[in-house]
C-alpha cells in the first residue's frame, strides 16, 4: 500500500478534494493519510475539521499555523509556523506522495518541507493567472516543486510545460469542483431554505469578496463600493459568503455582519457555506458576483452570470457568462445592469464551461496509480520549449 497524504487547509479547498480523498480512501492500492491544517482548525472561521470527521474521513495530523492576525507579518510568521509542522508531520510520516491543491500559502509550505523530505508532489489547479493576488506567485512555486500536474484547461497545461515542466507530466483533466457541481445530488429548494434560513427570493445575488493581496489597504473602500450598490437596489436578496484568511480580510469580514445587521430581511451571511450547501444555492441564485475562483470556474455549469470584480482573477480563462468590471461603483453598476438584463441570460443559456473534463477524479487517480508503480524520479530536468 502506498501512503499519500492530502493537504487541506481551508472547506472550500476540501470539497473540491473530496472525491480524490475519497479515491485514496477506498483504493486497494493506497492508503489515505490526510493532513488538515490553516482555517480548518480556526474557531474564527468555524473548526470545519469537524466535517471532515463527520464525513468519516480520518484525519492523520492537524498541523496548527493561523495566529490571530491577518496583517502581512501576521501571515508571515503563520507560515512559519506551518513549516515547522509538516517538517515534523512528514518526518514521522513519511507518505510516497502528497497531493496538493491551488495556490494558499499553507500549500506553499506543505510543498516546502514535501521538497525538503524528498517526497514527490503531485499538485492540481497549476498554470493559471491570478495577476491581483499573491497566489499567482505561490501557484507557479508550488508548480516548480512538483512532479505531477493535473490543470484544468489545455491552456494551462501549456502554461505549465512554459515553466519547464515536462510534457508527459502534466495533464489536462478539467475541474473537480466542476465534476462535483454536474454529478452531486444537490439539496432541493425547500431543505436549502431551512439549512439556511433564507428564502430565495428573485433576483437573489450570492456574494463573495477576498481581499486583493497585491494591493495595500484597498479592501475596505473596494468592498464598501459593493455595498452600495447592493444598497442602491433593494429588490435583491443577498447571501455573503465570507473572505478567506487573507490580509485585510477581517475588514471585510466586519462589514458584511454589520451590512447583515442592519437589512437582516434581505441579507444573511456565512462564515463558509460548504460545498454541498454551496452548490446547491448556485441552483436558486440569478447571479454571482465578488471576486471568487468559483466565479471563474464552477458557477459558469448553472448558466447563471458572474460579475467579476477587480484584478484578483485577472488572466483567468473565462466562460461568456463572466462579466469583468472595475472597482468602481459605476463599473459595477453598468456590469448588473448587463447581467440581469433578458438578451444577455439569453446568450448563455447553452454556453459550454472551459474547465469541464472527463472522470477528473478518477483521471488523477489512475495517473498517480501509474505513476508510483512506475516509480517517480525526484530529478527534475528543465524542459525548454525551443
Amino acid at each position: 500500500m502506498k501512503k499519500i497524504c492530502i493537504v487541506t487547509g481551508t472547506r472550500a479547498e476540501y470539497g473540491l478534494l473530496k472525491p480524490v480523498i475519497e479515491k485514496v480512501n477506498t483504493s486497494d492500492t493506497m492508503e489515505l493519510h490526510l493532513a488538515v491544517t490553516g482555517m480548518h482548525l480556526s474557531g474564527e472561521y468555524g473548526l470545519t475539521y469537524r466535517e471532515i470527521e463527520e464525513d468519516g474521513y480520518p484525519i492523520d495530523a492537524k498541523i496548527e499555523m493561523l495566529l490571530s492576525s491577518d496583517s502581512a507579518v501576521g501571515v508571515t510568521k503563520s507560515m512559519g509556523v506551518a513549516l515547522l509542522g509538516f517538517a515534523d508531520y512528514f518526518e514521522r510520516c513519511r507518505p510516497d506522495l502528497v497531493i496538493l491543491l491551488g495556490d494558499r500559502y499553507e500549500i506553499l509550505m506543505a510543498a516546502s518541507a514535501a521538497m525538503t523530505a524528498r517526497i514527490p508532489i503531485a499538485h492540481i489547479h497549476g498554470g493559471e493567472l491570478t495577476e491581483g493576488a499573491m497566489d499567482e506567485a505561490i501557484r507557479h512555486a508550488v508548480t516548480k516543486m512538483s512532479h505531477l500536474h493535473f490543470t484544468t484547461t489545455e491552456e494551462y497545461r501549456n502554461r505549465v510545460i512554459q515553466l519547464g515542466e515536462q510534457p508527459q507530466t502534466v495533464y489536462h483533466v478539467g475541474s473537480l469542483g466542476v465534476e462535483s457541481a454536474l454529478s452531486l445530488p444537490l439539496m432541493g429548494r425547500e431543505e436549502l431554505e431551512k439549512s439556511l434560513q433564507f428564502p430565495f427570493r428573485p433576483p437573489t445575488v450570492m456574494v463573495t469578496y477576498h481581499p486583493v493581496t497585491l494591493e495595500n489597504m484597498t479592501a475596505e473602500s473596494q468592498f464598501r463600493n459593493i455595498l452600495d450598490v447592493i444598497d442602491s437596489h433593494r429588490e435583491l436578496h443577498v447571501i455573503f459568503t465570507k473572505a478567506n484568511a487573507d490580509p485585510y480580510g477581517r475588514i471585510i469580514n466586519q462589514m458584511i455582519d454589520d451590512y447583515v445587521k442592519e437589512n437582516g430581511g434581505r441579507c444573511v451571511a456565512f462564515t463558509s457555506l460548504g460545498q454541498l450547501r454551496y452548490l446547491s444555492a448556485l441552483q436558486f441564485c440569478d447571479l454571482v458576483m465578488g471576486n471568487s475562483s468559483s466565479g471563474i470556474i464552477e458557477v459558469p455549469s448553472f448558466r447563471i452570470p458572474t460579475i467579476d470584480i477587480g484584478d484578483r482573477q485577472k488572466g483567468r480563462t473565462s466562460a461568456e457568462s463572466v462579466i469583468h468590471c472595475g472597482y468602481g461603483r459605476e463599473d459595477i453598476e453598468a456590469a448588473l445592469g448587463m447581467a440581469v438584463s433578458a438578451e444577455f441570460r439569453a446568450g448563455i443559456r447553452n454556453q459550454k464551461n472551459p474547465y469541464e473534463g472527463t472522470h477528473t477524479s478518477r483521471r488523477i487517480i489512475e495517473v498517480i496509480e501509474e505513476a508510483l508503480d512506475q516509480g517517480i524520479d525526484l530529478k527534475k530536468k528543465f524542459y525548454d520549449i525551443r
